[in-house]
């Protein structure tokens, strides 16, 4: 082989090699070392890991506190992605108006996203106050009775869920902003020429336009909700019993709390596997569903 095709075979890795460095040292390496931990049982404190092959993973799906914490995943996922969505493009139909003051309002939407969750979830656990809280306060002047928002099993998952919207939803609009901005005019007067109501347009020229910027949304807030930790470790760490506890909050309890490292190993490969399948999902819908121009 001579000289020259030797440099042209290792170029293409050169070219990758920055890219592949970190992500081999800071994600390919610790998923596979997560996934040997797995199959051993460690105290995080012992300097030995014993090999226990699949009972990590036996325990796990014998565990009812695992189905518990997936069902709680998939409500948290349904409940803040969707709203998140649909309040974003909202506020963006809304926006693109060019009401007056709209500026304003983009910035005043869009700051919860830069504020750090953990001072969010602080200010709302203020809010969410049972006695002299502003969410009591406010249903005690509207007649109604008031609810005990992180100790309530039935409203904590709900109460987690509004901080959650309230952050994220300015992110959304902004991004659905631009997308709106960027349809072409000439198709959306083309169907005023043919008589198409606003509906009509929205539904058959906007969504169809706008379809690229929903799939990525919706990809990346579902990673996000199935990653939720912060407003979840201060508000309510997972309770009251249980009803607040996602997979992640399971690993870290199990991991952090509990030290049982092979067995919080195997609730991480879990959820890494249904982030996984979950993308793809995603990905193969989005080729019958999602229009790029």
């Amino acid at each position: 082989m001579t000289r020259s095709k030797v440099i042209s075979g290792l170029k293409p890795i050169l070219f990758t090699l920055p890219a592949m460095v970190p992500f081999v040292l800071f994600w390919l390496a610790p998923l596979l070392y997560v996934l040997y931990l797995s199959f051993t049982e460690w105290d995080f404190m012992s300097p030995e890991k014993t090999f226990v092959g699949l009972q990590n993973y036996a325990d796990l799906f014998s565990n009812p506190a695992f189905y518990k914490a997936l069902r709680v995943t998939v409500l948290f996922c349904a409940g803040s992605v969707l709203p998140i969505i649909l309040l974003g493009l909202g506020l963006a139909l809304l926006m693109n108006r060019k009401l007056k003051g709209s500026a304003l309002y983009q910035v005043l939407l869009f700051s919860p996203w830069v504020t750090p969750t953990v001072a969010v979830s602080i200010v709302w656990s203020w809010i969410y106050e049972p006695e002299v809280g502003l969410a009591n306060t406010v249903l005690d002047v509207l007649g109604l009775e008031k609810i005990g928002w992180l100790q309530d099993p039935e409203w904590a998952l709900v109460g987690v869920l509004l901080v959650t919207i309230w952050k994220s939803v300015g992110w959304a609009m902004i991004f659905y902003l631009v997308a709106l901005r960027n349809v072409p005019s000439d198709l959306l007067e083309a169907g005023d020429l043919d008589g198409a109501s606003a509906g009509q347009k929205f539904f058959r020229i906007t969504l169809p336009l706008i379809s690229p910027t929903t799939l990525f949304l919706f990809v990346v807030q579902l990673i996000q909700a199935l990653q939720a930790y912060d407003q979840i470790n201060v508000l309510t760490q997972g309770g009251p019993s249980g009803s607040t506890r996602t997979l992640l909050y399971l690993y870290y309890q199990s991991a952090f709390e509990s030290f049982q490292i092979g067995e919080a190993s195997s609730v991480a490969v879990v959820l890494v596997t249904i982030c996984m399948l979950l993308s793809v999902f995603s990905f193969g819908v989005s080729r019958r569903t999602t229009h790029y121009q």
